[in-house]
């Protein structure tokens, strides 16, 4: 009895660290090939992505962001690559910049939103070196012709002709705890070389509403969809299928069917404006009464005026900066039209396109067009490779 009682009062004072540890804030969230992400770092991404207004599901876009941080990370130190103190501090100074501030007026609103200066840190040195990385690994593949730049500037003038792609599509749910399954599935969807199979796995596994045609989808200007995306389809084949493409809680394979070129007059977008209005999740109900009730982007106004005014969102911007899961949506959509595809955690997103603003007229800048273009084919590239490292990776979450 004499023993027993201190091993007792041993095992207690074990205990006690270990349960405070599982819950303290820099204790691992997840893990990325054994590399910790701790509750303190998602909480501080959230923050931060409050911060610059980023729309959406905000802690599983944190996650994600994250666990995409991590895999570049690793294969940045597999390749012997790491930003300067120097370089670093000038690139955060020039963020700062960007938002019109000194560096020291910006650090202290960050502060004052309980951002710590070393989560952007990590951020930008994140960003910088894997943009430079992808730069050196990808400049022979990335370069442009100038047959590719004419008709560039022929598309964006609203003269010539114009690409239009002919797809197969899937989307497969990939919450955290089906994450792995998932990417499974995703690596032997991209291996696919027949439109049958293809279009089988898409009844299977996809979540759009296109399942029940195979994931068909008619033909679709290819300017329509991302500038990276797009770039990717024009170098498959007929049959050929993506490599699994990352998106939030999912995973986009696109088969490409066929591929044809037509006469035209509308110029690609310099702009798009289209509106998101976030509803709960599980209740597709209210979208279908709301799609009934609304013709233009200008009616969800009326909709929206007794909710809360960060439950609509109306944004007009370049097509590079619009989300992937939202563009690869709206690529299908004519102005007025609704897609309630997109889920995120416990938000429905009801997106509606409202317009396509096309570039002004004007001089032609051949080498912006060039540098446009290789930009376009490098953030491909980029997107491959982090599919692949993500489908290679051991990824667990502990909560």
């Amino acid at each position: 009895m004499t023993l027993l009682r201190p091993l007792a009062a041993l095992l207690a004072l074990c205990l006690l660290p270990f349960s405070a540890l599982a819950q303290s804030p820099y204790s691992p969230a997840i893990t990325v090939n054994d590399d910790a992400i701790s509750f303190y770092e998602i909480e501080q991404r959230i923050r931060m992505l409050e911060l610059f207004n980023t729309p959406g599901d905000l802690p599983a876009l944190a996650r994600e962001q994250l666990i995409d941080d991590r895999l570049k990370l690793q294969e940045l130190a597999r390749a012997g690559l790491r930003l300067s103190d120097e370089a670093l501090l000038e690139q955060m100074e020039a963020f700062a910049g960007r938002a019109n501030l000194p560096y020291d007026q910006f650090i202290g609103q960050l502060a004052g939103a309980g951002v710590a200066e070393e989560t952007l840190r990590d951020f930008i040195r994140v960003g910088v070196s894997w943009r430079d990385y992808i730069r050196g690994r990808y400049r022979s593949q990335s370069a442009v012709s100038e047959a590719e730049v004419d008709r560039a500037i022929n598309r964006s003038a609203g003269t010539g002709s114009e690409i239009e792609v002919l797809l197969n599509e899937i989307i497969i749910p990939a919450p955290p705890q089906q994450a792995a399954q998932a990417e499974a599935v995703a690596r032997n969807i991209s291996r696919m070389r027949s439109t049958g199979a293809f279009e089988s796995a898409a009844r299977e596994y996809s979540a759009l509403p296109s399942k029940d045609r195979g994931g068909r989808v008619d033909w679709t200007p290819v300017n329509n969809y991302p500038g990276p995306i797009a770039a990717l389809l024009l170098d498959l084949s007929p049959g050929e299928v993506t490599q699994p493409l990352p998106i939030p809680n999912g995973i986009a394979l696109f088969q490409l069917r066929a591929v044809r070129e037509v006469r035209t007059s509308v110029p690609a977008p310099a702009l798009i404006d289209y509106a998101l209005l976030y509803l709960p999740a599980g209740d597709r109900t209210e979208a279908r009464r709301l799609r009934s009730r609304v013709d233009t982007c200008d009616d969800l106004y009326g909709i929206a005026r007794t909710m809360p005014p960060e439950q609509l969102v109306r944004s007009e911007v370049a097509p590079a900066e619009i989300p992937r899961d939202i563009a690869l949506e709206l690529a299908k959509l004519d102005p007025g039209e609704v897609s309630t595809n997109l889920v995120r955690g416990d938000t429905q997103y009801f997106l509606m396109m409202c317009r396509r603003t096309p570039a002004l007229e004007g001089g032609v800048d051949r080498e912006a067009t060039e540098g446009s273009l290789r930009s376009q084919r490098l953030s491909g590239f980029a997107d491959v490779l982090l599919a692949q490292l993500r489908s290679a990776a051991t990824i667990r979450n502990f909560e």
